[in-house]
């Protein structure tokens, strides 16, 4: 993003003074959690690491030769299948499942912060970003001297894909509105729109899980995939049934971690955006073709300093549900 000019130009250009802006954030400390990888099923290791101003969101893969670097960034997404993920195709690396991690962090507005993950995926943890959160609160967070910078949406940008859209458009704060529709009845037809503003991502939104279907499952283990996914770690469904015994944490879990995991994917635009996005069965592969969509029209946005008026807190609202 060769458009993202140094902050006095933005601050010039906003009109903004330094009490109106919010500063950049990371954490006070290192904190380290295990948990199993969703597809591997094996034991891996992160520790979050506090970084310094303007360093942004940064994997270090801990495990290989040179501990090579990869900066969680729309343009360094190399799958999204199945998830969201990093990495170097040519040098066959890559850390998959960022997603729940990334949303985490943009709900905490973590803008700092170096991750050490000794294997290729990030562990699932119990499938929501609830435990990425308690870290985060274990430890703290530090704000920093320079003022935090977002990206304004300045135009509609519109992307389909086999049916499935996604259209950021203008806005105050960071909005978004998606709806999904399954044939399975133990989720149907749901919408949910959330505003962005702080605490909300806690409050409505983190502890929605990751959810499947009991033939995809099966079909992914014969293919040597999703060995770590278990009822501890998503909500299975069996038809028309969930298979989980304690059942759901929301009416709408579905559509809430449908958002969580486009707030994750889309915070791999480096920065936090300014605009509202409307979603229509979208998934990691359209919100990735919505950044790329976004970027490639250097008319469609600008980077300026965020405002403390951004950060009221609205509660999340839902517009339907099954």
């Amino acid at each position: 993003m060769n458009k993202i000019a140094d902050l006095s130009a933005a601050l010039s250009h906003s009109g903004a003074s330094d009490h109106d802006v919010v500063c950049q954030r990371t954490l006070k400390a290192p904190i380290g959690c295990a948990g199993v990888g969703l597809h591997s099923g094996h034991k891996i290791r992160i520790t979050l690491h506090p970084a310094p101003e303007n360093h942004g969101i940064v994997f270090r893969r801990t495990d290989l030769d040179g501990q090579p670097l990869f900066p969680a960034r729309y343009d360094g997404v190399i799958d999204t299948q199945l998830c969201t993920c990093l990495g170097d195709r040519d040098a066959g690396i890559k850390i998959g499942t960022i997603e729940h991690l990334m949303a985490a962090l943009a709900g905490q507005r973590i803008d700092n912060v170096l991750i050490d993950i000794d294997a290729d995926e990030v562990p699932v943890m119990d499938g929501s970003s609830a435990p990425f959160n308690f870290l985060i609160d274990c430890v703290g967070i530090e704000e920093q001297d320079a003022p935090r910078q977002v990206i304004e949406v300045l135009k509609p940008v519109e992307v389909e894909y086999k049916g499935c859209t996604a259209r950021i458009e203008p806005g105050h704060g960071f909005e978004v509105d998606f709806e999904i529709d399954f044939a399975s009845k133990a989720i149907n037809n749901q919408r949910m729109s959330v505003k962005f503003d702080d605490g909300v991502f806690v409050a409505n939104i983190a502890r929605a899980r990751t959810f499947g279907f009991l033939h995809e499952v099966e079909a992914m283990r014969s293919m040597g995939l999703a060995r770590g996914g278990s009822l501890d770690n998503a909500v299975v469904l069996s038809g028309d049934e969930v298979m989980n015994e304690e059942g759901l944490r929301y009416d709408d879990e579905f559509v809430r971690h449908k958002i969580l995991d486009a707030l994750g994917d889309l915070y791999t635009a480096g920065k936090q955006l300014q605009g509202k996005v409307t979603a229509y069965k979208s998934g990691h592969h359209v919100n990735n073709l919505l950044l790329k969509a976004l970027f490639a029209d250097a008319s469609a946005w600008r980077v300026v300093p965020m405002r403390k008026s951004a950060l009221h807190a609205v509660e999340a609202r839902a517009l339907a549900t099954a």
